[in-house]
């Protein structure tokens, strides 16, 4: 009788909690349909004519579709080329272990440690110097960085999974090393790559600081966009929030929805007992 009842009130909680959580996103995404006086209106309307009129005036925001592409290339491209880079160095890692593997693994993760804020102003010199201030190459550099220390972790975990014997056998019949990584280990660590592109891409996609800084006007994403762009004469134009943060947020609340179950996988860095 006991368990029949914890049962249904522990899922109770856990419903609850998440609504909580993403009340503030319902309420901007609400906000999206909203009129200027509606989105200020206390106490606030829930039951309102929804319109597309603040949609339709973002769309036609000269500048939105530029923010949206950057915000698509620059992270697509930084994050595919952190996970191949780190496919590599993880197979390295994993199968060759070279003199200090632990060390330089530590290294990697410590990376993702230290605060963005103590690394902006000697990224900030060396890109003006080097003149990669405000260009593609240079934020996509900068990105791909940032990503391969916790792919490399992620990716290791999962490969160190993977049997030696399937490499064995694959150099016994004449297989190469780019063969054994690209046809025999990659397709078995799949739920790790794509858990390592998600958490990677979720990063790279919210990424304010470095793109505000280092950045300019021609690499400019929504982030940036969202604290720049946003105040009038008027005052802020919460409409114009609410609408760029709905079409923002929503390729993300996709992608997570549909590999969700990859994530959970991915937070456990791949770990498995014994072989496979």
């Amino acid at each position: 009788m006991k368990k029949n009842f914890s049962k249904p009130l522990y899922y109770t909680l856990l419903w609850v909690t998440s609504l909580l959580f993403f009340l503030p996103v319902f309420w901007i995404f609400l906000s999206a349909f909203k009129t200027k006086e509606q989105v200020v209106q206390i106490p606030p309307d829930w039951v309102f004519m929804p319109t597309f009129q603040n949609i339709l005036n973002m769309l036609k925001d000269a500048h939105f579709l530029q923010y949206l592409s950057n915000s698509f290339f620059i992270s697509l491209t930084a994050v595919t080329i952190a996970i191949l880079v780190s496919f590599l160095a993880s197979y390295s890692f994993s199968r060759f272990k070279p003199k200090g593997t632990d060390f330089i693994m530590f290294v990697l993760l410590s990376i993702r440690m230290v605060p963005g804020a103590a690394t902006i102003l000697p990224m900030y010199l060396m890109y003006a110097f080097f003149g990669l201030k405000n260009t593609y190459v240079g934020m996509i550099f900068m990105y791909t960085m940032f990503s391969i220390p916790f792919s490399v972790w992620i990716l290791k975990g999962f490969i160190d999974g993977i049997s030696t014997k399937f490499d064995e056998t694959a150099l016994v019949n004449g297989g190469s090393h780019f063969h054994i990584m690209f046809k025999v280990v990659l397709p078995q660590i799949k739920p790790g790559i794509i858990a390592a592109f998600i958490f990677n891409i979720i990063f790279v996609w919210n990424e304010f600081l470095f793109n505000f800084i280092v950045g300019g006007n021609k690499v400019t994403t929504i982030p940036v966009a969202l604290a720049t762009g946003v105040v009038s004469s008027q005052g802020i134009e919460w409409t114009y929030v609410a609408s760029l943060s709905l079409v923002y947020t929503l390729p993300l609340i996709i992608a997570i929805y549909f590999c969700q179950k990859y994530l959970l996988v991915g937070m456990t860095f791949g770990t498995v007992r014994g072989e496979v």
